[in-house]
């Protein structure tokens, strides 16, 4: 049996990778420190004696007895809500954390996947973003912590893999929706959803023409496994190019709801990118990949979990 450690595993992300890869037959490690992520995740997997659970800051130390396969790296924040709260422990995990998971991959002789973001590309000039783009980012603005500690991820990632040899791929993830966000998260489609549920005001920054394009998690994670399994260690888009502005999309969750609340404008963050669309070409030649699940039916699913949540919160 394949073995597989994931970090982050009690976050949106980790969690349905542990999901997944429990599914497709693997003895799953879960690393956590519960920073963002939530227990109530992973709580349905404790029962399984294919899943194994530490609670464990990987900025600080990591260890892993025996063999070892495989290593997703999805330690981070993940929304600005906590990267401003948290900035060190977001630059740590992004540079320390990566290190030593890096080294444990070494000393393993394990693959190891890192999870990157679109965030790189910063408030992109190039439009929609491959992955040769370089990125437009202000490394001293408020969401510099979280830029450049993926910026910084991606570029040791790459020495460990020419200098050690390690078996090295790394994820750019475009924005990911679905059961197991958090009410808080701070991004627009629980922001939108949670605020609709109880009947407030969406809130869009600016006048809602930034643009984004959403992939649901089941897409998301297939194109995980996928990069993962393959032979391409150099960084690849994963997301879904269907692009909708932000007033737009809070028009859509009004619909899909079926409420009238009104939407309301604020300032808009600074550096807050302008658009954000993935060329997912290398996904598509490379892994054989692209998203399936549309929108709608995306949102409907999720939908579902907002509901049971926002009433029970």
């Amino acid at each position: 049996m394949k073995k597989i450690l994931i970090t982050g595993v009690a976050g949106f992300l980790g969690s349905h990778l542990a999901d997944r890869f429990i599914k497709e037959g693997y003895h799953v490690i879960g690393m956590d420190n519960l920073s963002t992520g939530n227990i109530q995740n992973i709580e349905h997997l404790f029962p399984n004696p294919n899943f194994e659970y530490y609670h464990c800051d990987v900025t600080k130390f990591v260890h892993v007895p025996g063999n070892l396969d495989y290593i997703l790296h999805f330690a981070s924040p993940a929304s600005p809500i906590d990267y401003l709260k948290i900035p060190i422990q977001t630059l740590k995990v992004g540079a320390i954390g990566t290190y030593n998971l890096l080294g444990l991959a070494k000393e393993k002789n394990a693959r190891i996947l890192v999870a990157s973001t679109s965030e790189v590309y910063g408030d992109p000039e190039i439009h929609p973003q491959p992955e040769e783009y370089w990125g437009n980012v202000n490394p001293i603005g408020p969401r510099g912590v979280y830029d450049e500690a993926k910026r910084y991820m991606e570029a040791i990632t790459m020495a460990y893999h020419t200098f050690h040899q390690v078996e090295t791929r790394i994820i750019r993830i475009f924005n990911t929706y679905g059961p197991r966000m958090r009410l808080d998260d701070g991004r627009a489609l629980p922001q939108f959803m949670s605020q609709a549920l109880r009947g407030e005001a969406l809130t869009v920054f600016g006048n809602g023409s930034q643009t984004r394009s959403f992939c649901y998690v089941d897409d998301l994670v297939e194109g995980i496994y996928r990069l993962l399994l393959s032979d391409y260690h150099l960084p690849v888009n994963i997301g879904n190019p269907d692009e909708i502005s932000l007033l737009d999309f809070a028009k859509e969750i009004q619909k899909l709801i079926g409420t009238d609340v009104e939407i309301v404008f604020r300032d808009l963050p600074k550096d807050d990118p302008k658009q954000r669309q993935p060329d997912i070409t290398k996904a598509k030649n490379i892994l054989g990949w692209e998203p399936k699940i549309g929108r709608a039916e995306g949102l409907k699913i999720t939908l579902e979990y907002f509901k049971d949540k926002v009433l029970n919160s």
